[in-house]
């Protein structure tokens, strides 16, 4: 679902509901200036390290996914996530299936390297590989527990007292996006990492499928409950046009839809790669084996 028609929604709710775009944006210092620290280090990085025609679809990604990161967590929809559970539904969403894809297919660490004095870089460069070389590192930043941890995070944040404590904490919700937003990443990362050969095609196919499978799940359980999850919500629904029931069913909806529609159709892309790299070893393998046949007569 779309921010144009998650707010269609809330127009075409039943009474008299608020303009949507009376909703302030939300200009939090702890919010803007890391996404502001961000955006300026990599722009820096980018500009010394040139070579814009070549890495021009990794600038593009990582632009792009800055930018919808920064409307999620800065935009109106950040404010209603206050007040309606659909609307908190949205932002994490963007977050997990647009933003955090986006930035990690721009590997952003070597171009952020970039920004610092050569002098710098490389005691800087060591650094990181060092961390990412560490057996804790190498071990989450696997497939299989890249899957996990993203899985998760998605349903231990889903658990009505911990989701309530985010509404109550500004440091817990703070916690709560970060989680979802760095194993997302890792996630995504993760399958770009493999995909590399016809193995790595598989078991990425397989992941990003039981992706599909638990988000939907999880969408499904928000969607077809009688039980109010999130009480906390009961008593801002209202100016909405909404019941909270309704509100939870349309959160649901946004996580289940969206999140089912983006996996799968990553997964086929990996699948249709799958089959397109066993073809191409298949045809290599029979050429290796006629060559070897000629070179024996």
């Amino acid at each position: 679902m779309t921010v144009a028609a998650f707010i269609a929604v809330l127009l075409l709710a039943e009474g008299t509901v608020p303009s949507v775009w009376s909703v302030p944006w939300s200009w939090e210092p702890a919010i803007v200036l890391p996404l502001l620290l961000l955006i300026g280090v990599y722009t820096a990085g980018a500009w010394r390290r040139g070579s814009f025609r070549i890495l021009r679809w990794r600038h593009a990604s990582f632009f792009a996914g800055w930018l919808t990161l920064f409307l999620a967590l800065t935009s109106p929809i950040h404010e209603l996530g206050e007040q309606l559970f659909s609307a908190h539904m949205l932002q994490h969403e963007i977050m997990i299936l647009v933003s955090a894809p986006l930035i990690a297919a721009a590997h952003p660490g070597a171009t952020c390297l970039w920004a610092f004095a050569p002098r710098h870089r490389a005691g800087l460069g060591a650094w990181v590989h060092g961390i990412e070389s560490s057996r804790p590192i190498r071990f989450i930043t696997r497939p299989l527990a890249a899957w996990l941890l993203e899985a998760a995070a998605l349903w231990l944040w889903h658990i009505p007292f911990l989701y309530q404590a985010t509404l109550r904490s500004d440091w817990i919700h703070a916690a709560q996006h970060l989680s979802f937003f760095v194993t997302a990443v890792i996630f995504w990362s993760a399958l770009y990492g493999v995909g590399r050969s016809a193995m790595g095609y598989g078991a990425a196919t397989f992941y990003v499928f039981g992706t599909a499978v638990h988000c939907s799940a999880l969408g499904a359980l928000l969607t077809f409950s009688a039980v109010l999850w999130y009480p906390a919500y009961a008593s801002t629904t209202g100016r909405w046009g909404m019941s909270p029931l309704e509100d939870q069913q349309l959160g649901g909806v946004i996580m289940w839809v969206p999140s089912a529609v983006v996996f799968i159709i990553v997964a086929l892309g990996l699948f249709a790669g799958w089959l397109q790299e066993s073809d191409r070893r298949l045809k290599l393998g029979t050429l290796a084996a006629v060559l070897e046949t000629e070179q024996k007569r």
